[in-house]
């Protein structure tokens, strides 16, 4: 069962269709959980103590970035596997990936900016976690610009695999810069061990758009590979009939 699974990854139509299927029911659930958790977050939830109403930036700023973490994962898990069974689909999933978490990085420390002026008062300090950011997001471009630099793809995707893999020591360095160094980021409200920080009420609805952002992040990667895959197969038959709409 395993490895007929397996079997299937390697196979570009049927990740094709397979993908078109899922993004069918995902794609209006991620509109929708954004959609509820943004009015949530951004007009139900109540105002923090310190804060106020500034803090609700909190509800973009961090999903995105804890996707923008999870997300160089599923980068580097991609280059590994293209790197090992020389999977293509595998080495077109590390591209997309690329650029997507690139965008999700950007967004989440433009957010951060944002909400530093009111909370430091001023919108960029060279602290710990945000270096460790802007390093992650170069990760994410230099994945994108070496497969470009390259005109053997083949070597080009050896070479962004081996970038993706040493790059995921600076995921635990972000994660962890807060307690290592000295920050002006609060620690992790959310803690998986012991109690959050974080009362309910705000909570709840940063939850759901934590799940609303990894949702949209899915729905974009497999819209990104679907791409991928027709510019790279469209001289086969398969290409061609999905291209002319399955005729």
């Amino acid at each position: 069962m395993a490895w007929t699974w397996f079997h299937r990854l390697g196979s570009s139509p049927w990740i094709y269709r397979f993908s078109g299927q899922l993004l069918r029911y995902l794609l209006p659930l991620a509109v929708l959980l954004v959609i509820a958790g943004s009015a949530w977050g951004l007009a139900f939830a109540p105002p923090d103590f310190r804060q106020g109403n500034s803090y609700r930036i909190i509800y973009i700023h961090v999903p995105v970035s804890v996707v923008s973490l999870a997300g160089y994962y599923v980068m580097a898990i991609a280059g590994a596997i293209s790197l090992i069974w020389r999977l293509k689909v595998a080495d077109m999933a590390m591209r997309v990936a690329a650029p997507v978490g690139a965008a999700m990085t950007f967004l989440a420390l433009l957010t951060g900016a944002v909400w530093g002026k009111p909370t430091w008062g001023t919108y960029w300090v060279w602290d710990a976690r945000i270096t460790s950011m802007v390093v992650l997001l170069f990760l994410y471009l230099g994945v994108f610009a070496l497969y470009e630099a390259y005109d053997n793809k083949a070597l080009a995707s050896k070479a962004c695999a081996i970038l993706a893999l040493v790059g995921t020591v600076n995921i635990p360095i972000i994660y962890k810069s807060v307690d290592w160094w000295y920050s002006l980021h609060q620690p992790a409200s959310i803690k998986f061990t012991g109690g959050s920080t974080i009362d309910p009420s705000m909570f709840y609805p940063l939850l759901l758009m934590i799940v609303a952002v990894y949702c949209l992040y899915t729905c974009l990667l497999l819209m990104g590979l679907r791409l991928a895959l027709l510019e790279t197969e469209s001289k086969t038959a398969w290409a061609r009939k999905e291209i002319m709409g399955g005729r």
